[in-house]
């Protein structure tokens, strides 16, 4: 094997800082000139910093012995990642191009120098007090959070995850409708907790509790790739997929399929009139990227309240600029929810979440007490302050609607080029490819399979998250400040170990 040492690759400007990356690996092939072109043509080189800490055995008998046995890690031989600094990870001896954001939270960037200093300014002055008393911080952020809101979605309540500001979204729609039945998505993800797993439809993350969908119905997902209908007309993407199609512009016959469908289940599992609310992330994260047919989630949202009920937009990975047209997911469907939840990206890895709605439907939690002991904690709103005047400052949603439409064309090539890449999809930098063992079929590439990309991916030192029913679909959601020679590099890696697998299978039918 050879060893490939000092391939360079320029990252995201921080702070006025050009970081460039040293990639040490060994994967089993020769290096491709496609990636050597890559390199950056400079004498200096962003070393990773030296790790003083717990070697990695010792880490590993630690996570063994303390951390309940579920907790498990990507990769064959987990990353030990010590030093996170733009859109780079740093393990013990290596750098890698972070693609995944540390699954949809990392929006700004790694250690962002702003967002620290925010944070290293607050935490100076105060830490933590409650709701009980006031602090300036929570007031300012509030007001500053809502203005990027439209319609009268002006009152937020604060919360710590996605999955608490959906557990609190289902509660209010719940009181303010006087209705207990909520719709969610086939293959829907939106939270773990013992309230919205209900909501989540995949059975691995799902355990057999008693009363889990209680008041939870699960509608056909309208997903044009792996769905019973759909074509090459009908995603809102620059990447269309190779199905056939008999759409005409501005109309799509999979949405009124996919419509009747819905109309179906409030025809006989509601009660007539009767739903509390929908949920709809405004494109499927942990299901792979998925997106929905033209038009499908604004006529959903219409008949959800000709019924009674409070359309729940799931802004918890696709909010914040990532999807590059709009601030905010839903904008694509042309709705305003009565509800948003939002997470992840809202803190820049910071635990943070919120709830945003009207203050007609926001009285109703005034009908009991209602408290949250960290939720919009002075250093959470000193955080998302900042988050939000670098996405505006640095035009990190116009950067990615260049840099994640720059991609999505570049493996839309690579989906034509490449047998095991059945589709390429997403809008800005929420990207979805899925791998597939027969592109005609469509059937879903094995895990065995996927592991062999993935893992060569990551040797060669570019870290892909993995999602969608059957782990098929690399998910592609970095921090939004990487720029086009990033993804030069990750379409590089994606190329090469494609082909090398082709290569593999190719040798292996042989034998």
């Amino acid at each position: 094997m050879l060893l490939m040492n000092l391939q360079r690759l320029s990252a995201s400007s921080l702070g006025g800082r050009s970081l460039c990356r040293r990639l040490t690996t060994q994967p089993n092939t020769q290096h491709p000139e496609s990636l050597k072109r890559q390199q950056r043509q400079t004498p200096t080189q962003h070393e990773s910093p030296p790790y003083k800490g717990q070697s990695f055995d010792e880490v590993v008998e630690l996570r063994k012995q303390y951390l309940t046995p579920n907790v498990t890690s990507y990769y064959k031989k987990p990353l030990l990642i010590h030093k996170g600094s733009g859109s780079q990870l740093f393990d013990q001896d290596k750098s890698y191009l972070d693609m995944f954001g540390g699954i949809v939270t990392v929006s700004v960037g790694h250690c962002h120098p702003k967002v620290n200093a925010a944070l290293e300014e607050q935490l100076r002055t105060l830490w933590h007090t409650t709701n009980i008393y006031m602090h300036p911080k929570l007031h300012q952020y509030a007001e500053k959070l809502v203005a990027k809101m439209p319609g009268d979605l002006k009152n937020v309540y604060f919360v710590n995850s996605g999955s608490e500001a959906n557990d609190l979204a289902m509660m209010i729609a719940r009181l303010y409708t006087g209705n207990h039945d909520i719709i969610s998505f086939r293959n829907a993800y939106h939270g773990a907790s013992p309230y919205t797993m209900g909501l989540t439809a995949h059975s691995t993350w799902r355990y057999p509790l008693p009363g889990l969908n209680s008041g939870i119905l699960h509608a056909m997902n309208p997903d044009p790739y792996t769905g019973i209908w759909g074509g090459k007309q009908c995603r809102d993407s620059p990447v269309q997929t190779t199905r056939s199609c008999d759409c005409q512009e501005g109309q799509c016959k999979a949405t009124d399929m996919y419509y009747d469908q819905l109309e179906q289940l409030f025809k006989y599992s509601l009660p007539r009139g009767k739903v509390a609310g929908m949920f709809a992330e405004s494109i499927q994260g942990v299901g792979g990227t998925v997106q929905y047919t033209k038009g499908y989630i604004k006529r959903a949202a219409e008949l959800v309240r000709a019924n009674g009920g409070l359309f729940i937009s799931d802004e918890v990975q696709s909010g914040f600029g990532r999807t590059g047209e709009h601030y905010w997911g839903f904008e694509a469907h042309d709705i305003v929810p009565d509800i948003v939840t939002m997470a992840k990206g809202i803190g820049n890895g910071f635990p943070m979440g919120a709830v945003v709605t009207s203050r007609k439907v926001a009285e109703v939690l005034c009908q009991a007490l209602h408290f949250n002991t960290f939720g919009g904690n002075p250093l959470a709103c000193a955080v998302g302050m900042a988050v939000l005047d670098v996405i505006d400052e640095e035009e990190l949603q116009k950067n990615s609607l260049d840099v994640g439409t720059y991609m999505l064309k570049g493996l839309e090539r690579l989906r034509d080029k490449h047998d095991v890449i059945g589709d390429v999809r997403g809008k800005g930098l929420m990207i979805g490819v899925e791998l597939v063992a027969d592109k005609e079929t469509r059937q879903h590439l094995s895990a065995p399979h996927f592991v062999d990309i993935w893992e060569m991916c990551k040797d060669m030192g570019v870290l892909f998250g993995r999602g969608g029913l059957n782990a098929n679909v690399l998910r592609i959601k970095p921090p939004m400040c990487v720029n086009r020679t990033d993804a030069d590099y990750a379409l590089a890696v994606i190329d090469y170990c494609c082909d090398q697998y082709m290569k593999k299978q190719k040798r292996g039918s042989r034998r």
